[in-house]
């Protein structure tokens, strides 16, 4: 009996079960229907029943913007891996190790240049799969060589943030990548390139309040929640109910402060018509000598009188009424 157990039973088991990979399906978020990986790749990972935008890593996202997803990496300048030593439950160092190996990337952000319709851009996108795409020291970095390089090659900016906010673990390191973001995005705005931003879910804590506001023209993808601080910390701070939908792509559209709000199979075309937009050089208008107007002639300046007879100069002078003698 044991041997039927132990052997044979096994053995039957494993010809008639088969392992079935894990990853076939996905679970959308918002209408909790099971989607077929290829067909939710094939749609841009949007949910085909609801429209719902499942969040994307930076390759994928890098792939999608470039023509014919071709493009290339630039290395992001090293930085101190744990400048203050940080420990919560884990050594800083054990999470950005863990981070690495599940997105196979050494950072939050990763820096490309490539064409888009033909033209030249340089394209910083976030990965949210690291750490909650966190900007730390390097990211500032990864921003600031981002923007150098459209300088150098006279290309527009785009930044597409995906991003929890500052990282924690390195302090007030973290918090001073804000105002360095802010100066790379002045470096490529004084250049005369345009800086456009795609805003995706989510964008907020330092990443909203520095470069993620700065853009020439924002755009959102539909759903994303956009802002600085948490639902839920807003209404205990001022003690009212938000109203719904509040911090949504949809929301800010409405209230000014996202431009478009664009479906993910439409981002690249309408990337590409705004930077055609943006691009063109309106050519100086030729400088034509214009007509003398009649009026002007009435308004010459009259000719000097006779100082004798008072007449004009060149003009007969009337007879006189006596004889001379």
């Amino acid at each position: 009996m044991n041997w039927i157990s132990n052997f044979v039973r096994p053995k039957i088991r494993a010809l008639v079960h088969k392992e079935v990979p894990d990853n076939l399906w996905r679970k959308c978020l918002s209408c909790a229907q099971m989607i077929f990986h290829r067909e939710l790749e094939a749609n841009l990972l949007v949910c085909p029943h609801c429209g719902y935008h499942l969040r994307i890593g930076a390759k994928k996202r890098l792939g999608m913007l470039f023509d014919e997803g071709v493009y290339k990496t630039i290395e992001l300048p090293e930085t101190p891996a744990d400048p203050l030593k940080f420990r919560d439950r884990k050594r800083y160092t054990e999470r950005l190790k863990e981070a690495q190996v599940k997105t196979e990337e050494k950072e939050a952000i990763l820096v490309a240049h490539g064409e888009m319709g033909g033209m030249p851009v340089v394209i910083a996108a976030f990965d949210f799969g690291f750490m909650g795409g966190s900007m730390g020291m390097a990211v500032g970095e990864a921003l600031l060589a981002a923007a150098k390089l459209a300088v150098l090659q006279k290309a527009p900016l785009i930044t597409v943030p995906a991003s929890g906010g500052a990282r924690m673990q390195e302090g007030i390191l973290s918090l001073m990548q804000m105002p360095r973001t802010v100066i790379a995005v002045e470096q490529v705005k004084e250049a005369g390139l345009p800086y456009i931003v795609l805003l995706s879910d989510p964008t907020t804590g330092g990443v909203s309040a520095s470069f993620a506001m700065l853009g020439d023209i924002a755009l959102a993808e539909p759903g994303a929640i956009i802002g600085f601080a948490g639902q839920r910390v807003i209404e205990e701070t001022i003690r009212e109910t938000l109203p719904d939908g509040f911090q949504r792509a949809e929301f800010l559209l409405d209230h000014g402060m996202v431009d478009m709000v664009v479906h993910r199979r439409d981002l690249r075309e309408t990337i590409i018509r705004l930077l055609k937009l943006l691009g063109e050089r309106t050519p100086p208008a030729e400088v034509v000598a214009l007509p003398k107007a009649e009026s002007e002639s009435a308004d010459a300046k009259p000719e000097s009188a006779d100082a004798a007879t008072g007449a004009p100069t060149g003009a007969p002078a009337e007879a006189s009424g006596g004889s001379a003698e």
